[in-house]
Order: C-alpha cells, then sequence, then structure tokens
C-alpha cells in the first residue's frame, strides 16, 4: 500500500514508500493517515477486491459507536467474513498484498474483545493489522493489551493495539493529569505491540455540551483543547508514541469545487484567512488537518469517504521542510546552520525530534515542490 496515489499525473519531489502491517513498526506508525471508520456490518470486500477506492489506506471497522449493540453479533460474523475472503483471494492471487489497506477493528468492551478474539483464525489475522481500544483507560487498559498480547501469542501474528483517549476522566480537568499517567504506565509496558494513540473529540466535547461548528476548529473550543494539549504533553515527548487527531464532523455530498484560481496567499493563509478554497465543510477539515501538524498530531481519524484524499495529501511534507530534516538528522558536528531556503535557523538538538517526523512523513507521504503543490496533489477529487 501506498498514499496519496490516486493522482497519477502528480509528480512528487520523493515518491511516498509501500508500507504494510509487516513494516517495521518505527515506520507504520507514521504511515495510517486518513484512518476511515464504518460500521462493522458494512459489506467491503467488493471494493478492496475491485480497488474502487485507491485512496483508502486504514479502514476501521466499528462495533461500537457505528454499531448497534443488537447489531455486533452479525457485525462480527461479517469481518470475520470478510478478513477470510481477502486472506483466501490473496492465496490465490487474485489480490495483491500490497494492494490491502490497514485493516483495524474498534471493539465494544473487553468482553466482546475477547469474543471477537476467540473467533480469529491465523490466515484471517494475516489480513488484520490491529484493534482500536474505545474510552481506554487506567481501568481497562491492562485487560485490553494483556489479552492482545495473548492473541499475539496463540496466532503466532502481529496485531498492533491502538487506545482511544475520550474517557470523562481525562476530559475533567482534576483527574486528567493522573490518569493520563497512569494510561502511559500501561502503554509503556506494552510499548512494542503499541502502534498509535488516538483521541476522541467528540466525547470529550460531549462532557461539556459543546460542539464545534463549521466555522470553528477543535482548537477553538477551550476544554477540549487543554485535553488533547495534555495528551499530547504525555505521550507526544521526544516522539515516543504518534498521536493521531481527531474526526472532522462536516462533510458534503456535492462535489462543486474552487480552488483552481488562487490569488496572492499560500495555501495555508489562504485557509487561516478563511477565503473558500473548497467549501466551509472541507475547508474546515483542511484548516484542522493545518493545525494538528502544527501542534504534533499525524493523520486523523475520519468518517466519511470524502476526507481521505484532503487528510492524506496533507500529510505530504515540502521540499524544503524535508531537505531541513534531512541536513538536521545527518549532521554530525550540531550548532546551527541557515535552512535550505536560507529563511530560517536550524539548530541541531533542539529541531531533532521535528526532523524525525518531517522524514517519516516524507517518506510515507510523498515530498513535494512547495506548499502550493498541495492543491494540485488532491485537485483530482473534483469530478
Amino acid at each position: 500500500m501506498k498514499h496519496n496515489q490516486y493522482n497519477q499525473e502528480f509528480k512528487f519531489v520523493k515518491n511516498p514508500e509501500e508500507f504494510s502491517k509487516y513494516t517495521d513498526k518505527d515506520f507504520l506508525r507514521f504511515c495510517l493517515g486518513a484512518a476511515m471508520y464504518m460500521p462493522g456490518t458494512n459489506e467491503f470486500v467488493s471494493k478492496i477486491l475491485n480497488k474502487e477506492m485507491p485512496e483508502l489506506t486504514t479502514m476501521v471497522f466499528c462495533f461500537e459507536d457505528a454499531c448497534p449493540e443488537s447489531d455486533v453479533p452479525a457485525a462480527e460474523k461479517n469481518v470475520i467474513n470478510t478478513l477470510e475472503t481477502l486472506s483466501a483471494a490473496i492465496d490465490k492471487g487474485e489480490l495483491n498484498y500490497s494492494d490491502l489497506p490497514l485493516i483495524f477493528c474498534r471493539v465494544r468492551s473487553p468482553e466482546q474483545f475477547e469474543h471477537f478474539a476467540g473467533m480469529l483464525t491465523r490466515h484471517q489475522a494475516k489480513i488484520l493489522t490491529g484493534i482500536n481500544f474505545p474510552k481506554f483507560n487506567s481501568y481497562n487498559g491492562e485487560k485490553y493489551f494483556a489479552r492482545l498480547k495473548k492473541l499475539n501469542e496463540d496466532l503466532d501474528e502481529i496485531l498492533f493495539g491502538m487506545p482511544i483517549i475520550e474517557d470523562p476522566e481525562v476530559a475533567y480537568k482534576e483527574t486528567r493529569i493522573s490518569e493520563l499517567l497512569g494510561i502511559k504506565g500501561i502503554l509503556d509496558k506494552y510499548y512494542d505491540i503499541v502502534l498509535q494513540v488516538r483521541v476522541g473529540a467528540t466525547d470529550f466535547s460531549s462532557c461539556f455540551g459543546v460542539r464545534r461548528g463549521v466555522d470553528y476548529s477543535i482548537y477553538d473550543i477551550s476544554t477540549v483543547k487543554e485535553c488533547l494539549a495534555d495528551i499530547l504533553n504525555i505521550f507526544g515527548r521526544n516522539n515516543d508514541y504518534i498521536v493521531s487527531g481527531p474526526v472532522w464532523e462536516y462533510f458534503r455530498a456535492s462535489k462543486q469545487m474552487m480552488y483552481r484560481d488562487l490569488p496572492r496567499y499560500g495555501f495555508e493563509d489562504y485557509l487561516l484567512r478563511r477565503k473558500i478554497i473548497v467549501n466551509p465543510e472541507v475547508d474546515g477539515l483542511l484548516r484542522e488537518v493545518i493545525l494538528d501538524k502544527a501542534n504534533g498530531f499525524i493523520g486523523r481519524t475520519v468518517i466519511h469517504p470524502t476526507h481521505v484524499i484532503y487528510v492524506n495529501a496533507l500529510q505530504a511534507v515540502t521540499k524544503e521542510e524535508y531537505t531541513d530534516a534531512v541536513n538536521i538528522l545527518n549532521s554530525e558536528k550540531g550548532g546551527v546552520f541557515k535552512g535550505e531556503n536560507g529563511n530560517k535557523m536550524n539548530e541541531v538538538k533542539p529541531h531533532t525530534n521535528w526532523a524525525v517526523k518531517i522524514y517519516m512523513r516524507g517518506r510515507a507521504y510523498g515530498v513535494i515542490e512547495n506548499e502550493s503543490s498541495y492543491i494540485n496533489l488532491f485537485s483530482t477529487a473534483v469530478n
């Protein structure tokens, strides 16, 4: 699987690299990009076999919020059948492993995970990348990861875990830090099978009875912004864990676009000045992803297919960023030197963690010429 392959006419400065669940974890954890959620009852085999969504690189079958409890048995059966069918198709040469998106399951509870784990076979597990653990906290976290570790041992496979931090004890200031430190203790114990840390801003918003409008970002909601900042503070230090951004709730079925003509401003500047590029729903997503990157998030959860292209395109890095990052990482003397375009100071020691993120994103999503290239990359979204 490779990112940003939907626009065959686009020329990268450096092409995105291929990845799969068996890719080295230090690189793979940067590769998830836009992780699209869908109900576990959805039939998706035909879309994968027929390569109907080449832009989709990460998908999550949901047994929790997107799936009524009464439908969970049917969802489990559907996912098992999906994994078995795709595994058989690879065995028969009808599907290349390189065309298979990363597939995850978002379980409902430790008990439901136990039941689903008992259904999995090794033949099916080779198609599955991992398990998302909702409302992950210091009380249920050990159960989730202990069972996942045992499942890996029983199947002789690698399945990663991704905690979703969205619990009220993290939302509320008086319990937040102790709860986050408790969660980190669990993740540190199982570090080798933790792929990413995910966040649930919708659940955090619910705690305070707020919901961001289409003209606002999650960073405008003060109570939720504080939760996200503390999560990044605890888990994002020294790139110990990769933290992905939350869902953007707005979408538009219409594909009317308006970004062919961009006057004066740069791409990010244009969005931050709230000049329309695509439409309010997509522009809101783009604006939030820009702020994600500024704050240290990598990729994000999405709930609509139209979001995938935009999120993954914006994970690509510019030639200037990439060259600065490589020069920082390759510097043997340390110290300070001018950036690629002579417009900034690169200080080796404090900029190293930043450089690692840029370098890994460049490998995963590609290197583009400059900021205006983002629009050329995702412009094939217009049909």
